[in-house]
Parts: structure tokens; C-alpha cells; sequence
């Protein structure tokens, strides 16, 4: 009675159109013109910007995710468990099968549930032929990690000249880059106000000068950099909202008033 009472509310939740189209938990979005990625169940998805039916991408039990379309929008690279530990990986937008191109030491904190999130995190691209990756296989503490340049063909990653870091972003030359100097994305800092607290730091590749554009007690995250200005989020009005930093004028801007619910990613 018991498996059939369960059939039934399985065949409901499925026949039922407000039921069926409920999915939670929704993350790690990347979008390139009309198309967006992003993360369920452990599975990468792609639908319209616009909305529609998503279409799932990947069918592994291990983990995807921080897909992240390159420039031209022609590939996608991930963080995939397929193999043990996390590693990058590279597939055509459109899907198809992935191409492993890192090889890194497995450590315990390879682990998805690690108490500071899976190692070797996809942060993005520099250019269409090398991404970004956030690799903690170097120091004792696991809390810092270190910025890398994986080149598409899967040579040796090569490390951004900065003592540690996190989310980041190149400027349109590629002769910058805006980067947090801590990732705790799956960590509960929320309203942290303490030392450890993000700025979005400035690093010049030609001078090996860094500069900060920020300077607030509260977290300023995730620099997104577009044309001449810094694109971030904050919670120094206790929601976590988007901001801006325009080089012309040194001035930051609030873009959203958010006051229910955080802005995140």
C-alpha cells in the first residue's frame, strides 16, 4: 500500500504542470548573447536567456560546475568530478562530450562537501584560448588559493603573479585583472564585517603593481569587468546588491536595491 501511495504522488507531481515546473536550487549561471548555463543537480543545463525549456547538457554522477562560456561563446569550460578529484573541463556550447585539460594531485579537499568548496574552481576565461582557475593544491592552509592560466591544449597551468586570490575578471585587453584575495563562496559568512572581509583589488600583469578600488568593511565580491568599469556585489547595506566602479570617475555606483533576498552571481 505503501509503494503504491508513493507511485501515485510520483505521477501526480509529474501530471501536475505547477508541480513539474518548480526546480530549486538553480546555480552558478554563465550567460554569453541569448544563452545561459548554469547548474542543477549537480548537472549543467542550457536555455534561452529569455527563458524556455533546459536542455541538460551533462549525465555523470559526479559533480559540474562554475561553467563559464568563453568570449566567442563557442565552448564552455567547467569544474567536473569525473575522476576522483575536481578538474577543468572543456565541451562545445551547444553540448557534446568533455575534454578533460587539467591533471592535478588528489587531496581530501577534492571533496564537493569540503568545508571551503571543491579545489579547482573554473573562474572564467582571459581570452578564448586560456581560463582561469582557482587551484588550493598549493599551500598547507586550505583556505587560501592560488589564481592559474590553463591554456585549451592542456599544458602546464601557470600561476597569476599574486600571493593568493579568488573570483576575477580581465580587463577588455587582458593587461588587468580585478580579483578578490579570498574565496568563501560556500562558506556562512554573511554580514561578516571582520578582517577577512573581500575588496576588489586591481592587478597590473605589466607593472606587478596592485591597487584597491574598493574600501569597506563589508564584502565586495565577484568583480566583473566591462568595457572601463568593475561591476561587483556587496552587502554593505546588509543585502547583498550590485555595484559598480567607474575608473574615469573613481566613483562607485548602487545598481540595485535588492532588500528581500541577496544578488548572487
Amino acid at each position: 500500500m505503501k509503494i503504491k501511495y508513493s507511485l501515485i504522488l510520483l505521477i501526480a507531481y509529474f501530471l501536475n504542470p505547477a508541480l513539474a515546473q518548480e526546480s530549486r536550487l538553480l546555480r552558478f549561471p554563465t550567460i554569453h548573447s541569448d544563452k545561459l548555463v548554469f547548474t542543477f543537480a549537480g548537472n549543467l543545463y542550457l536555455c534561452p536567456s529569455s527563458g524556455g525549456v533546459a536542455r541538460r547538457l551533462t549525465d555523470h554522477v559526479g559533480v559540474e560546475i562554475f561553467a563559464r562560456f568563453s568570449p566567442d561563446g563557442k565552448t564552455i569550460a567547467f569544474s567536473g568530478q569525473y575522476d576522483g578529484n575536481t578538474e577543468l573541463y572543456l565541451m562545445p556550447s551547444e553540448g557534446g562530450a568533455p575534454v578533460r585539460i587539467t591533471y592535478t594531485a588528489t587531496l581530501n579537499r577534492d571533496d564537493v562537501s569540503d568545508r571551503m568548496g571543491p579545489n579547482n574552481i573554473c573562474m572564467g576565461w582571459k581570452d578564448n584560448e586560456t581560463l582561469i582557475m582557482r587551484s588550493r593544491g598549493k599551500e598547507f592552509n586550505d583556505w587560501k588559493g592560488q589564481l592559474y592560466l590553463v591554456k585549451k591544449d592542456g599544458s602546464l597551468p601557470v600561476q597569476i603573479p599574486v600571493p593568493h586570490g579568488g573570483f576575477c575578471s580581465f580587463s577588455p585587453d587582458g593587461k588587468k585583472m580585478a580579483y578578490n584575495r579570498v574565496f568563501r563562496e560556500f562558506r556562512t559568512w554573511k554580514r561578516y564585517r571582520g578582517g577577512q572581509a573581500d575588496e576588489i583589488w586591481i592587478y597590473d600583469l605589466t607593472t606587478q603593481r596592485t591597487t584597491k578600488i574598493t574600501d569597506n568593511p563589508a564584502q565586495e565580491i565577484i568583480p566583473m569587468w566591462f568595457e572601463n568599469r568593475v561591476y561587483f556585489l556587496s552587502d554593505r547595506d546588509s543585502r547583498m546588491n550590485l555595484y559598480v566602479y567607474d575608473f574615469s570617475t573613481q566613483k562607485t555606483i548602487k545598481l540595485t536595491e535588492f532588500k528581500d533576498y541577496d544578488v548572487k552571481f
